[in-house]
């Protein structure tokens, strides 16, 4: 009783998502089918952060968004795989706030994905959004660094190099969710501090993440590497926040029954 309750644990016999019997055995509780119906971002995003296009007006003419055209932020570009929501925002949860590691080779995937849409040439520093401390503790892992991991695996990038010591994050911040953009700013502002700067002066860098939802962390920790010395900077993410799900996902964490979920989201 004791090895069939093992292996149940370590083998799930029911997707998560959709309940259906899991034929093959896997570490991972979800069927192929919610996998596969994980797709990429339709056209008709802004070309710097990623974000939804309106379609009309200056956005129309310039394939940037009003934010960008307005704020620029210290990032060259970013990408994103998939929208932040169905499937790929639950796959993520499995990751982050469930701890099923096997999750981020799937992840990791739709990473290399991102990466390769930002046709990045020449030799480049991968850096994962840090984890505070506590946050890392509280983990037991930073889901940017395995995501970072798997995706060298499934796509390696010629002269890519995985750097996670070289940006830190120096202190925790509230949660960012109901803050507005300026409110955002000031939370993460004086966040992060890059470290053996001269590994950085001069390189081209590559900033991964799981979720990208204003950009606003993304361009302080870019504002930071550039200060450090940064060529350049880029940033690629699983999922993005578009506008049409933004408002579903604030109404959405305001619902959630454990606080310690929404506390975890600030990372």
């Amino acid at each position: 009783m004791v090895a069939q309750g093992l292996f149940a644990a370590l083998f799930p016999s029911d997707c998560r998502f959709c309940g259906a019997p899991l034929v093959n055995i896997s570490r991972l509780p979800v069927c192929p089918e919610c996998i596969s119906a994980i797709l990429p971002i339709p056209v008709g995003t802004c070309e710097i952060c990623g974000e939804g296009m309106t379609g009309t007006g200056r956005e129309a003419q310039t394939q940037t968004c009003a934010n960008c055209l307005e704020n620029r932020p210290r990032f060259e570009r970013a990408c994103a795989y998939g929208s932040y929501d169905g499937e790929l925002r639950e796959l993520i949860h499995l990751l982050k706030y469930e701890q099923v590691t096997p999750a981020a080779n799937v992840l990791g995937g739709m990473l290399a994905e991102a990466i390769t849409k930002l046709d990045i040439q020449g030799p480049v520093l991968m850096i994962p959004v840090p984890l505070h401390s506590s946050k890392r503790r509280q983990r037991r892992f930073n889901q940017a660094e395995l995501l970072a991991r798997a995706a060298l695996k499934r796509s390696p990038m010629p002269g890519g190099e995985l750097a996670k010591n070289l940006l830190v994050r120096t202190r925790a911040t509230i949660s960012q969710i109901g803050l507005t953009r300026p409110q955002r700013a000031e939370n993460i502002r004086g966040a992060f501090r890059a470290e053996h700067r001269e590994r950085i002066v001069g390189r081209n860098v590559l900033l991964v993440d799981d979720v990208l939802t204003t950009g606003t962390t993304a361009s302080e920790c870019a504002r930071v590497l550039r200060k450090a010395g940064a060529e350049k900077v880029w940033v690629a993410t699983v999922a993005r926040t578009l506008k049409h799900t933004e408002a579903n996902f604030a109404v959405e964490s305001d619902l959630e029954p454990s606080g310690f979920e929404i506390a975890e989201r600030a990372s």
